[in-house]
């Protein structure tokens, strides 16, 4: 049986971007790749990116770390926005 593991160590947890309706503006979201997070309607869930660092799975098979957590999981902490930003698509002049 495995301990608590933090998704945002794991290699299978990606940064996506999430578009506006308008195409040119867009938010980060993170996902599992390997499809473990999902709502109960079967569709895959995304997280908002700002969250990441307070996602936990108990005994995930899929779970593969990169590096020691602690420190990891404290700088992330510190270092993520607290709130959603959003991009801008620049288009080529």
């Amino acid at each position: 049986m495995r301990e608590k593991v933090y998704c945002a160590n794991c290699e299978h947890c990606q940064v996506v971007r999430v578009f506006e309706p308008d195409n040119t503006k867009y938010v980060l979201r993170v996902k599992c790749s390997k499809k473990r997070w999902a709502k109960r309607s079967g569709e895959e869930k995304q997280y908002k990116y700002f969250t990441v660092a307070r996602r936990v799975q108990t005994n995930c098979p899929d779970y593969s770390p990169m590096g020691d957590p602690n420190p990891f999981i404290k700088n992330l902490r510190r270092e993520l926005p607290v709130k959603d930003e959003i991009y801008t698509i620049k288009e080529a002049e």
